[in-house]
């Protein structure tokens, strides 16, 4: 039987969808290609006619991903500083520590990404540039931006890495006070 392309387009995003979250969630090297299309409903024999390899859904989940975290946090024009502070707050919660697979790519596929291919790391490059280049508008200061996306990033891994919810929430409070420190005093 043969599938409309609107089909095919709806079950390549719902894969998508639902692997992202996996991979944020258990980390993409540890689902193998089967439990990404049981997610879905689908056998593993369908994953190649939407994907040659997991190697390009992957580039193609890192690319989705980081596109919608530039919309979140800071697409168009520069933004004002009240919008990069309600950004922070957002990023450096405790929802977004608790809920990995509906949260940003960078702190739960990382390391993934670093060790991926050339044009997967390259994809990367593009879209973190052009949040950085955003920030770095509004703040008035290439340096500051790139501190504070990298202490965001940071500061949401070691909250992750942590047992305890009390010390979870020190680290994004710390994390958000010194930012919002430097951000004021800049």
């Amino acid at each position: 039987m043969r599938y409309s392309v609107s089909h095919k387009q709806q079950t390549r995003e719902k894969l998508l969808q639902s692997s992202a979250a996996l991979a944020k969630k258990e980390g993409f090297a540890n689902v193998g290609v089967d439990g990404l299309m049981k997610a879905i409903g689908l056998s593993g024999g369908a994953f190649y006619s939407h994907f040659s390899s997991k190697d390009e859904l992957f580039g193609s989940i890192v690319e989705r991903e980081l596109s919608q975290s530039l919309e979140r946090l800071g697409a168009g024009d520069a933004q004002s500083r009240e919008r990069l502070d309600r950004c922070l707050k957002f990023y450096l919660s405790m929802p977004h520590v608790e809920q990995a697979e509906s949260g940003c790519a960078l702190p739960s596929m990382g390391a993934e990404i670093a060790r991926s291919d050339v044009a997967v790391r390259e994809h990367a490059q593009t879209w973190i540039c052009r949040l950085h280049a955003n920030w770095a508008r509004t703040l008035e200061s290439e340096s500051l931006a790139w501190a504070i996306l990298s202490q965001c990033v940071g500061a949401l891994v070691v909250a992750r890495m942590m047992v305890d919810p009390h010390v979870q929430s020190q680290v994004l409070s710390s994390s958000y006070q010194e930012l919002s420190r430097r951000i004021a005093d800049h």
